[in-house]
C-alpha cells in the first residue's frame, strides 16, 4: 500500500483533549477512514498546534482526501512517499 505525507494547517490550533471525547474523535477518525481503506500512522504536530504533518497509507490520494472531508479535516497537501534509510548508505562495519 503506498504511503503519503498530509500537511493540514489548522489556524484556531488543533485541540484533541485527553479526555474520552478525545478518544471518540480518534477512534471515528480511524473508522471513517476505514470506509476508504486509509490507515491513519501517526501525526506530528507543531508547538503552536497550527499545523500537522501526517503520515498515511491507503490506495491513493483520493481516498485520502475523501477520508479526511468526511472526518472534517483540512488537507493543504498530499504528497506519495518513500523511506529513505540514511544508514543504507553507510559502508559496513563503519
Amino acid at each position: 500500500m503506498p504511503r503519503y505525507v498530509v500537511q493540514r494547517t489548522f489556524p484556531e490550533g488543533l485541540v484533541i483533549p485527553a479526555t474520552s471525547e478525545g478518544v471518540k474523535a480518534c477512534l471515528g477518525v480511524v473508522e471513517n477512514n476505514a470506509e476508504e481503506q486509509v490507515t491513519w500512522v501517526t501525526s506530528y504536530v507543531s508547538t503552536d498546534r497550527t499545523r500537522t504533518v501526517c503520515i498515511y497509507d491507503g490506495p491513493g490520494p483520493e481516498a485520502i482526501q475523501r477520508a479526511a472531508t468526511a472526518n472534517g479535516l483540512p488537507v493543504d497537501s498530499i504528497a506519495e512517499v518513500r523511506v529513505l534509510d540514511p544508514y543504507f548508505y553507510t559502508e559496513p562495519g563503519t
